[in-house]
């Protein structure tokens, strides 16, 4: 079933702690946290090998602090092993519980998956209270897992989208509270002067690895050319960010992006009955693919669905109770619990709630 569509909250009237948030200004970077209800800032100069951040409040570890990356690929080659993870939602206590349990980071939260990948795919804003943590993770992560010759894909889900077109109805009310406090609206905290507004600018919507494709939402047989040509895909999600909804939507290039049933983003057909195991089968030869993989629709578990196909990665982090991890190693697939122990995946069934 399709949850009803969310009303708009009102910010908290206290924030205990969020940030940083990192704005670049030519040759400086300001950084501000709310710490107790009060701004604190810094400014730091960006240099060549980035600037080092320190905690304050909120995101608990130092920070290495980039210069702007380039757009992410959008086909990799096959590697030997594949971490994968979707709708965070705010849940960061949760996701790193996760993560140390299957050695993906340490006790200290730094990468620990030497050269193996990790894959999330969208959704780390809304509903939950620790969104910036766990951005500031994932972008972490990925300098890290780099470094050690891994890598960390993001992969754009609805949520980000709705978030910088300035669609607020599933913000937590402390994100609300932390914009007015800043002096901003909450899209223009990541806005594309922000570290990791111009991060989340070049990340993709559609990423292949080898066999697999990996996307929030799926690839309807309407939208199977926009896998076809994934970077042309990519770019055009990139350049629509932060776009007014309606504008997005009423803009015949960019319309079937935000299409919300067909899009890349929103698409649930593989598990409401538009689909069956021949379509699907279908898709996978017109992309010449082996499986793909997805969040968006929450399950209880990491779930296989059409003999295997299409694998369901969003296993209700959100809620704040539990989670599971994909993993894929050599074409072996299981799935990662919270107690750091590793079993079959579930078997699907079509009755998955939104």
């Amino acid at each position: 079933m399709i949850a009803a569509a969310a009303e708009p909250v009102a910010p908290a009237e206290h924030v205990d702690a969020d940030g940083p948030y990192v704005f670049r200004n030519g040759k400086r970077l300001q950084a501000r946290w709310i710490c107790d209800d009060q701004v604190v800032s810094r400014t730091l100069r960006q240099r060549l090998r980035g600037a080092r951040l320190p905690p304050r409040c909120g995101y608990p570890h130092p920070l290495r602090l980039a210069a702007p990356v380039a757009s992410a690929a959008a086909v990799l080659p096959a590697v030997p092993r594949i971490v994968a993870v979707s709708d965070i939602h705010g849940q960061y206590d949760l996701l790193v519980r996760l993560l140390r349990a299957h050695h993906v980071i340490d006790a200290r939260d730094r990468w620990s998956l030497g050269r193996d990948t990790l894959v999330v795919a969208g959704d780390v804003f809304d509903r939950g209270p620790q969104v910036t943590e766990a951005f500031w993770l994932l972008y972490s992560l990925q300098q890290q897992a780099a470094d050690a010759g891994g890598a960390v894909h993001f992969v754009l889900g609805n949520h980000e989208t709705m978030v910088l077109y300035d669609d607020l109805r599933y913000v937590n009310p402390k994100y609300l509270r932390s914009a007015q406090r800043l002096g901003r609206s909450y899209p223009d905290l990541y806005g594309a002067d922000s570290v990791i507004g111009q991060w989340l600018r070049t990340r993709p919507v559609l990423l292949r690895i080898g066999d697999t494709l990996f996307l929030h939402g799926g690839i309807a047989p309407e939208a199977v050319q926009m896998a076809l040509a994934p970077e042309s895909t990519n770019a055009a999600y990139r350049a629509s960010l932060g776009r007014p909804k309606a504008e997005v939507k009423a803009d015949p290039a960019t319309a079937p992006l935000y299409d919300g049933k067909t899009s890349p983003i929103w698409y649930r057909g593989y598990f409401d009955g538009r689909l069956d195991a021949d379509g699907v089968q279908q898709v996978l030869d017109q992309l010449d693919l082996r499986r793909i993989v997805v969040g968006h629709t929450s399950m209880p578990h990491v779930s296989q669905f059409h003999d295997g196909r299409v694998i369901a990665i969003d296993s209700s982090i959100k809620d704040g109770q539990s989670g599971e991890l994909l993993f894929i190693e050599n074409d072996q697939l299981s799935r990662g619990l919270l107690d750091g122990s590793r079993v079959p995946l579930a078997e699907g069934t079509l009755d998955a709630d939104d």
